[in-house]
């Protein structure tokens, strides 16, 4: 492996035979003990009160100057980054200098991670520091970081690649800390609704994510094989269908955050590997989910940003407030200039050909209609909106329309022309639902490889008797970009799939 070394990095591997001869370890078993943080201290630390005055810090070497028998370093924790003060004769009170001479001055590098305890002061320029009585050794970095430099508000030598960032996220983290943010937020995101679930009463579950039949969305699975039972399973691509069994069984209201997978494209918003949240709620339709949805999106985007009205991209949107309400067969009337309300199948694919609409043959009058909506309509809704109604063929699992049998009671959430959120008044009819996973079956021999399969199970389940529902699911990744204003889903997966690294 060597020969494949640059000269420094084989210079750091020599350094840690040097400690190691020398009677140090670099790599420590025994566990450090850390009281204090730097964002506390630079916060937190008074000269007058003389606070601080026995701190024990860890973190990265990120910089450092050495002159002569004292030196000055920056070391960078979780929390930010701090100046240290090493003087020789105190980190080596006795006459081996050791330590200081060869350890510190020669064989530690910016990247080590050390430990340091002293006190704090503050600095002749104001800087408030770490006065060093004890340096430990507690990692030693093999490779070089890309570290950033500024100059006169001028980055250089950014790590900036994205191939580069995402493949190695944990460098990412640590030469670009405001990464860190984005996933902080993250984890915002995801605590707020659980508390605002939880506040209301329903039950946070898991369910299987190897499946014998994978239902509950239109796509196309990862297939795998158990050896012991000698059956094909699939990765989960929803966890709707084993969430609603949970609603027959009694509870009120179930909810989960799932990881989904699909065997499809990648690009700058999907990735195969994802993150969702699935709810599902007794005796409610959509028409209260949508408010369900308005009530919790404002708690989420005032918990991450502190208020209600966000920039996306160059949009500035307004989560607070109701959002608009638009029938998905309006918004094509609205945008394109056609009602397609009347059409049949041949009458959709004549009009998508006169609209410069792409389609593929195995497209039935549904996902006719839905591409239109995609060419002309999503583009324009950038404020929250509301697009309700969908054609039955396009929504196996949705209840009929109460006034139109030929649309459902659905509705999907978007925001800057991407669809957040897709929510159902849930079909708890077993016979209807028994056609419509026919009607998808035929719908696979035209072709379509996103059609969903027949559970069996389900229909099993539904026979038994689930109460008038309603569910909704949110992309947890497309909401983190939103409310950190992240253009790609790379942005937001702290390991999102890449091709082979080539060698």
């Amino acid at each position: 492996m060597e020969s494949n070394l640059n000269e420094q990095e084989i210079n750091r591997r020599n350094a840690v035979r040097q400690m190691r001869d020398l009677g140090i370890e670099p790599y420590p078993a025994e566990m450090y003990e850390v009281n204090a943080t730097a964002a506390e201290i630079m916060q937190n630390y008074d000269s007058q009160k003389q606070n601080y005055q026995n701190v024990s810090i860890a973190g990265r070497i990120m910089s450092r100057r050495i002159m002569g028998a004292a030196a000055f370093i920056e070391i960078m924790d979780e929390s930010g980054r701090i100046q240290v003060y090493v003087k020789r004769d105190e980190i080596c009170p006795g006459e081996d200098k050791t330590l200081y001479n060869t350890v510190f001055k020669k064989l530690l590098d910016i990247g080590d991670i050390i430990g340091i305890k002293g006190f704090v002061f503050v600095t002749q320029t104001g800087q408030t520091s770490v006065h060093a009585k004890e340096l430990k050794v507690l990692s030693k970095s093999l490779r070089v970081l890309p570290i950033v430099k500024e100059k006169d508000g001028e980055v250089f030598d950014a790590f900036s690649d994205p191939e580069l960032r995402y493949r190695q996220r944990y460098v990412d983290l640590i030469v670009n800390p405001e990464v860190r943010e984005v996933f902080v937020k993250r984890a915002r995101i995801i605590s707020t609704m659980r508390r605002f679930f939880d506040s209301r009463g329903y039950l946070e579950v898991e369910t299987p994510i190897l499946q014998a039949i994978p239902g509950g969305a239109n796509a196309r699975p990862f297939i795998t094989h158990h050896n012991t039972l000698n059956i094909p399973l699939y990765m989960r691509i929803a966890d709707e269908l084993y969430l609603k069994r949970l609603i027959v069984g009694g509870y009120s209201g179930v909810y989960e955050f799932s990881k989904n997978f699909r065997n499809e494209g990648m690009d700058r918003t999907h990735n195969p590997e994802f993150t969702c949240m699935e709810i599902y709620v007794a005796y409610k339709d959509y028409n209260w989910m949508m408010e369900f949805v308005e009530q919790m999106l404002q708690e989420v985007v005032i918990a991450v940003n502190g208020k209600t009205k966000i920039m996306i991209g160059e949009n500035e949107v307004e989560f607070g407030g109701k959002y608009r309400r638009l029938p998905m067969l309006d918004a094509i009337r609205e945008y394109a200039g056609v009602d397609v309300s009347e059409m049949d199948e041949e009458q959709l694919r004549e009009t998508c050909k006169r609209l410069n609409v792409p389609v593929e043959p195995s497209f039935g009058a549904g996902k006719l209609i839905d591409a239109i909506f995609g060419e002309y309509c999503e583009k324009h809704l950038i404020q929250p909106t509301f697009i309700t109604d969908y054609p039955v063929s396009t929504s196996p699992l949705t209840k009929r329309h109460r006034s139109n049998p030929n649309l459902t009671e659905r509705f999907e959430l978007f925001v800057c022309g991407k669809e957040l959120a897709n929510a159902y008044s849930e079909l708890n009819d077993p016979i209807d639902q028994l056609e419509r996973f026919k009607e998808q079956l035929r719908l696979k021999d035209k072709g379509d490889d996103e059609a969903m399969f027949i559970d069996m199970d389900f229909i099993r389940a539904l026979e038994y008797g689930m109460p008038p529902t309603s569910g909704m699911g949110i992309g947890i990744d497309r909401l983190t970009m939103f409310m950190t204003n992240q253009a790609t889903i790379q942005d937001v997966l702290f390991f999102p799939q890449m091709r082979p690294e080539s060698k």
